[in-house]
């Protein structure tokens, strides 16, 4: 029992680090990964680069 349990343990993080992956913004300016989400000024989302302080939508 032991064995599956380690062995679903690995999977599990394996999807986690894809999933970290996938989701990963850069920016679009200077490729940096420090962006912060934002609301925008009509309630949307917007992106701003706390590197170099590009922002965008």
């Amino acid at each position: 029992m032991p064995a599956s349990i380690l062995g679903e343990g690995g999977h599990l993080s394996e999807a986690a680090m894809t999933r970290d992956t996938a989701t990963r913004l850069s920016c679009p300016s200077c490729g940096s990964a420090f962006v912060a989400q934002v609301l925008g000024d009509n309630g949307g989302i917007s992106y701003v680069c706390t590197a170099c302080g590009h922002s965008w939508s």
